[in-house]
C-alpha cells in the first residue's frame, strides 16, 4: 500500500517477465503504435482490464442504469461503437484502446507521416484538441473532438509547405 502523497503505478506489470511469445506481441504492438516503452502497453492493458472488470460486475447485476451510462462513456471515448452493447465489452482488444490514444488518431487523420511524428508533434506542442493544445499522447481523444484536430496556430506546422507535413513531400 502506498504512503499518503507517494505516487501509485497505473498499471500492472506481467506475472511472468519471460514468455518469448508475449514479449513479441508486446514489442509489435509497441513498433504498430509508436509506444516509448512497455509502461505505456501495460497502462492501455490494465485500462481495459478495468472496463471488462466493471462489465463483468454491471452484468452481474439485473435493472440498473449505471451499465447504460457505462457504455455511454465508452461510446463517448469511441471505444464501443453506437450499436454495441454492455456484454461486448468483454470481447474488446488492447488495440480498441490504442486506437483511442491522440498519438495514434494524429497519425490516423493525416497530420504525420509516422507514428513516431505524431508522438513528436504532440508532445512539442504543434497539436491542438478543440482549439487548446495538448502535449499528451497518451490523451484518450473523445469521438466528439476527433474533428477538432489541429495544428496550433503559432506552431511552424500550419505552413501547408512545411517539410514536416504529410504530404508535403508530395
Amino acid at each position: 500500500m502506498a504512503l499518503p502523497g507517494e505516487n501509485t503505478k497505473f498499471y500492472e506489470t506481467p506475472n511472468h517477465p519471460y514468455q518469448g511469445e508475449r514479449i513479441a506481441e508486446e514489442s509489435d504492438l509497441l513498433s504498430r503504435y509508436g509506444l516509448k516503452n512497455k509502461e505505456e502497453l501495460w497502462r492501455a492493458q490494465s485500462e481495459l482490464r478495468d472496463y471488462r472488470r466493471e462489465a463483468r460486475r454491471l452484468l452481474g447485476q439485473t435493472g440498473t442504469v449505471s451499465g447504460e451510462e457505462f457504455v455511454a462513456r465508452l461510446q463517448r471515448i469511441g471505444i464501443l461503437s453506437e450499436e454495441e452493447r454492455l456484454d461486448d465489452v468483454l470481447s474488446l482488444e488492447v488495440t480498441d484502446v490504442l486506437e483511442r490514444r491522440l498519438q495514434t488518431v494524429v497519425y490516423r487523420e493525416g497530420l504525420a507521416n509516422t507514428m513516431g511524428q505524431a508522438r513528436q508533434f504532440v508532445s512539442h506542442g504543434h497539436v491542438t484538441v478543440d482549439g487548446s493544445r495538448v502535449t499528451e499522447p497518451s490523451y484518450t481523444v473523445p469521438v466528439s473532438e476527433e474533428n477538432t484536430l489541429a495544428f496550433d496556430e503559432t506552431s511552424d506546422l500550419t505552413d501547408e509547405l512545411h517539410p514536416a507535413r504529410a504530404g508535403a513531400q508530395e
